[in-house]
């Protein structure tokens, strides 16, 4: 086919948009800002699909999570990502984790391949006025394009901040102190082990300690027009947590529940006891040699992380492969601004694709830039787009963004059950397999009508 699509971003959407255009024949351009000399507050390569918050893509279960559910359907896709995410894996319990850079290059290295898909390093600074477009360019849009997409809008852009955790150097981590564990010994879905996260134990009077440490630590100073952006509570700095109360942390990404610590055991307790409070590493790399501390996202200045992080027990000679940071994060009110495939109303050649649309999280991203990709060649071709029914994850997550959110209250949304349409007559406890149920039996009817890729 000669018809070409310009897609601004190689990020997850924009990859995934190129790859389902171009295995239907199309021929791609992607530019990509990074590469060319300049960068964003986050990233720290010029490789496409670079993951900058975390290495993980959450649960890998389709029979009770809502995003397995859509790891389901986006392999169902033929989706470059899911792909290049089996490539790329590294144990995480029920989790699907990758290798960061093995996870980068092979998408690059699948899109290279492709020989009417170009990939070219360049700054895009206007809204294309004319030609079939799919911006897809993330949470940290250059300035120059976000202002031409605040002209075509005419509203301002929301924002709020993204912050991201610290890496640490696994031969730097004290294990006569800390063990391997998964929470409640559950089996790794890469590899099958039941010892996917190193845990550091804490007591009573350590975690009330670090908790105070991290309410009076030293903090990233705001700029002007920073100061009143939100934050999005699913990628929240844990300083911001530990503010909301001196509880909060144990009920979430340092609760110890389902984790026995068996430097403590005893006669009565073989297995060892729950430790008051956790901090949990997750393999970030395929040699295990970095380990990310989940739910550590923080705006903390670097020595004070550093300062800080060591009083965890087992991490007091921690090395850091990266620190802990922030960036801010902006998105389009889509609701009110896009219409139900995506297309800007103030100019339909323009499609938006990924986290600027108002999704949150690497497979909500990458799966939006899927389902523009598919829009797209629908529209190229000459077909009516079917949208995916709105009982699946994809379809869900497309009718929140495209029209079904409050736009007044509009934010940055994970793929979950409570966007999709109810079951209330199905019991609380069977809810989960009922969604993930009829998902699949309504999703099968609808991928085998779409224009199959070569």
């Amino acid at each position: 086919m000669t018809q070409k699509v310009h897609i601004i971003g190689g990020g997850l959407a924009g990859s995934e948009a190129a790859w389902q255009l171009a295995r239907r024949g199309f021929q791609v351009r992607i530019s990509e800002m990074r590469g060319t000399g300049e960068g964003t507050p986050a990233h720290q390569t010029d490789g496409l699909a670079e993951l900058v918050c975390s290495n993980s893509f959450r649960s890998d279960d389709d029979e009770k999570n809502a995003v397995g559910l859509l790891h389901h359907e986006m392999r169902a896709c033929d989706s470059l990502i899911m792909g290049a995410a089996k490539v790329a894996a590294v144990p995480a319990g029920s989790a699907l984790a990758v290798d960061r850079d093995a996870f980068s290059a092979e998408v690059e290295k699948r899109l290279s391949a492709l020989d009417n898909v170009e990939i070219v390093r360049e700054r895009v600074d206007q809204l294309p006025t004319e030609g079939t477009t799919i911006v897809a360019t993330g949470p940290l849009t250059a300035e120059a394009l976000a202002g031409s997409i605040g002209a075509a809008t005419g509203a301002d852009s929301l924002a709020f901040f993204d912050a991201i955790a610290p890496i640490v150097y696994r031969d730097s981590i004290d294990m006569d102190i800390c063990w391997m564990a998964s929470r409640w010994d559950k089996p790794s879905k890469v590899g099958g082990g039941t010892k996917d996260y190193i845990n550091c134990p804490m007591t009573k009077e350590q975690y009330i300690a670090f908790h105070q440490g991290l309410v009076d630590g030293e903090k990233t100073v705001f700029k002007d027009w920073e100061a009143n952006t939100p934050y999005f509570d699913g990628c929240m700095p844990i300083e911001v947590m530990a503010e909301r109360g001196v509880e909060t942390l144990r009920f979430g990404p340092m609760k110890p529940v389902g984790l026995d610590n068996p430097h403590w055991a005893t006669p009565e307790h073989p297995n060892g006891r729950w430790p008051y409070a956790v901090v949990q590493l997750r393999q970030d790399n395929k040699l295990g040699t970095l380990w990310n501390m989940v739910g550590f996202q923080t705006k903390l200045k670097h020595a004070e992380q550093v300062r800080l992080f060591r009083t965890i027990p087992g991490l007091e000679n921690a090395e850091f492969a990266r620190l802990g940071g922030l960036h801010r994060n902006t998105f389009l009110n889509s609701p009110v601004l896009l219409d139900r495939q995506l297309r800007l109303k103030t100019a339909p050649h323009v499609r938006f694709a990924g986290q600027i649309t108002g999704c949150e999280g690497y497979v909500e991203s990458s799966a939006v830039g899927l389902m523009a990709g598919l829009m797209t060649a629908a529209e190229l071709t000459g077909r009516t787009w079917q949208a995916p029914p709105a009982t699946t994850a994809m379809g869900a997550l497309l009718s929140h963004i495209t029209g079904d959110a409050e736009a007044e209250s509009f934010q940055p949304m994970n793929v979950n059950f409570g966007l999709f349409p109810p079951l209330h007559e199905v019991s609380k406890k069977q809810r989960k397999e009922a969604y993930t149920a009829r998902a699949k039996e309504e999703f099968g009817p609808w991928i085998a009508g779409l224009t199959p890729a070569n």
